[in-house]
């Protein structure tokens, strides 16, 4: 089902093509104007306009000219009912998908080019989602782990991704809560359809709506053309929403509203549009305490935690270490040019021990910063937190930082001190960057340039 928006100055023809495509299932508006049919595309979002090109006042190019501008993604088809090929070269040359001189066969041609319109537009929408989720395929085995736990994860997927009902997933930061959301999709029967992510934290609510929903031009300052949301980029396949606990409670409510009523409303639009996704959430603060709290709607507790997954954290699993490591090593040795065939047995041991509070995200980028800094064929591993110990055990046990007495290399116990309080702020603020930045005292800016500078 498409929306269309028909527009020619005689009102039968608009009769005929609208109950003509209204019968095949189409939600179709008319006009009888090209000033009215301006309005409409600055209003809503079509996936095809139909104009006639001779119009008293505005004609069909002109309308044809600002919808490119506004709403490029709509296909445009150009209706005439006179010969005129210097028209014909000005509609093409302008951007119209179709030029269809009007007579016995008009709604047939017109059936043709809708059909490849509606087509090519599909096509558009998942190349831009499958450009998005690029790395998502065997997302099974992108899940690194044979303990107990892992299987039982892994088996959890495969039972829940055939139903299609809302999905949750629990854990701490850095435990892989997206390969696992990827993973249900992959495995689902919308596993060819888009797979569309975004971080709810990530957005201020204004800009999280827009993301979200969509917008038409002139919803607010900035917004010079339409934009499907995401949900409707995603409309057959699925949506991805991480830290789902960072929404506010406006937001709460249009969510919400999405889930019970299957649409979407653009910002400042007055249409609302059909969507047909599967929800999956995720997050690493407790919901039913926020409930209790009154920080998190109730109604959308329940109807986002149809089927609940927690990803246990790396210390709960502490026999895929070893596995995860090598993982890791096979990953960033070949990337960083290094013959490194194996890791020390202390450095494993060393890995297996610590807590891994930063989980998965941050054993793997302790091993990337390891084999950057190797320079033999075995891969010796350090701790942040362990090289601090020794640090505060050179300068007597007093809590301040000395040098050890083999010497250390000063420039990366900083940098690892300084990656490692951006961690820990990460996790504290639930991974929302600006609660993050104020709690090291920092500006955004300076934040989000060290976020940079350690790939964070």
């Amino acid at each position: 089902m498409a929306s269309l928006l028909v527009c020619d100055d005689r009102r039968d023809t608009c009769s005929m093509l609208e109950i003509a495509f209204r019968k095949e299932g189409h939600r179709v508006e008319t006009v009888c104007a090209g000033e009215a049919a301006i309005k409409k595309i600055d209003g809503a979002l079509y996936d095809v306009v139909i104009s006639d090109i001779n119009m008293p006042g505005i004609n069909g190019i002109e309308v044809l000219k600002h919808a490119r501008r506004v709403s490029p993604d709509s296909a445009v088809i150009l209706i005439t009912g006179f010969e005129d090929y210097e028209a014909a070269v000005a509609a093409v040359n302008a951007g119209a998908y179709g030029y269809i001189h009007k007579g016995p066969s008009l709604l047939e041609e017109l059936r043709v080019f809708l059909n490849r319109a509606l087509a090519v537009g599909e096509l558009k929408r998942q190349n831009l989602a499958l450009k998005r989720d690029a790395s998502a395929r065997n997302s099974l085995d992108n899940i690194i782990g044979t303990s107990g736990a892992m299987e039982k994860l892994k088996q959890t997927i495969r039972t829940v991704a055939p139903t299609g009902s809302t999905v949750v997933i629990f854990g701490e930061s850095g435990t892989g809560k997206e390969l696992v959301a990827r993973a249900v999709h992959d495995c689902s029967p919308r596993a060819n359809e888009p797979f569309i992510s975004i971080n709810c934290g990530a957005f201020p609510e204004t800009l999280l709506e827009s993301e979200l929903f969509g917008y038409v031009k002139g919803a607010f300052t900035g917004a010079n053309q339409n934009k499907r949301g995401l949900f409707e980029v995603a409309n057959g396949g699925t949506v991805f929403l991480d830290e789902i606990s960072e929404m506010s409670l406006a937001m709460q409510v249009k969510l919400l509203r999405v889930l019970q009523e299957r649409v979407v409303r653009p910002v400042g639009g007055t249409n609302e549009i059909a969507i047909d996704v599967r929800l999956i959430a995720a997050t690493n603060k407790n919901l039913e305490a926020m409930v209790a709290e009154k920080t998190y709607r109730e109604d959308l507790y329940y109807r986002i935690s149809v089927i609940p997954i927690t990803v246990p954290p790396l210390r709960e699993r502490r026999e895929d270490i070893p596995l995860l490591a090598n993982h890791f090593l096979k990953k960033y040795g070949p990337a960083a040019g290094k013959g490194i065939h194996r890791i020390a047995k202390k450095a494993l041991e060393l890995l297996a021990d610590y807590g891994w509070p930063g989980n998965v995200r941050q054993l793997e980028n302790t091993i990337e910063r390891a084999v950057a800094m190797e320079t033999t064929d075995e891969l010796h591993v350090e701790i942040p937190v362990e090289r601090a110990r020794a640090a505060a055990a050179g300068a007597g046990g007093n809590g301040a930082v000395g040098v050890p007495t083999d010497g250390m290399d000063m420039e990366r116990y900083v940098a690892d001190v300084e990656r490692s309080l951006l961690q820990s702020a990460l996790r504290q603020s639930g991974g929302v960057q600006t609660k993050a930045a104020e709690m090291l005292r920092l500006s955004y800016r300076s934040f989000r340039h060290l976020m940079k500078k350690y790939e964070l």
